[in-house]
């Protein structure tokens, strides 16, 4: 995983590049198992519910510190704009992944002989990993 990170140095975010190298994945082992075309559409639809309630919320947290600290307007407003513009190009590479035809997207391929089933495995406990559930798992133990 960490071999692949260093390949997919870029301007897009890593998550972003590991979502491609995953859906990719997906997308070329769909003629071995169809489920796996259900598999690549539930991503994609869960990413974007996720990054519209990642914004969700981080536009409450900042209405709720503005509420309670008036003395940073103008550092909120330029972080809930940074936070839009996040969700935004997020939502729009989803988009676009989206509107590919599954042929299509092979065109759109970073390092697909780099993604094998092991590397695809990591790349999706890694993502898993960063789901609030999971980073919260030891909380819902306790309680």
């Amino acid at each position: 995983l960490s071999f692949y990170f260093r390949q997919v140095s870029g301007g897009d975010d890593e998550i972003q590049q590991l979502q491609k190298a995953l859906l990719d994945y997906l997308d070329e082992n769909t003629e071995i198992d169809a489920s796996l075309v259900f598999s690549r559409k539930f991503y994609i639809a869960q990413w974007f519910r996720d990054t519209t309630m990642e914004t969700e919320k981080a536009i409450k947290s900042q209405k709720d510190e503005d509420s309670s600290e008036g003395t940073h307007h103008a550092k909120d407003v330029e972080t809930t704009g940074q936070i839009m513009h996040r969700a935004e190009s997020r939502k729009k590479f989803l988009r676009s992944i989206i509107k590919t035809a599954p042929s299509q997207f092979s065109t759109l391929k970073m390092n697909s002989d780099t993604v094998d089933y092991e590397d695809a495995c990591l790349i999706v406990r890694y993502l898993a990993s960063m789901r609030p559930f999971a980073q919260s798992f030891d909380i819902y133990l306790t309680q």
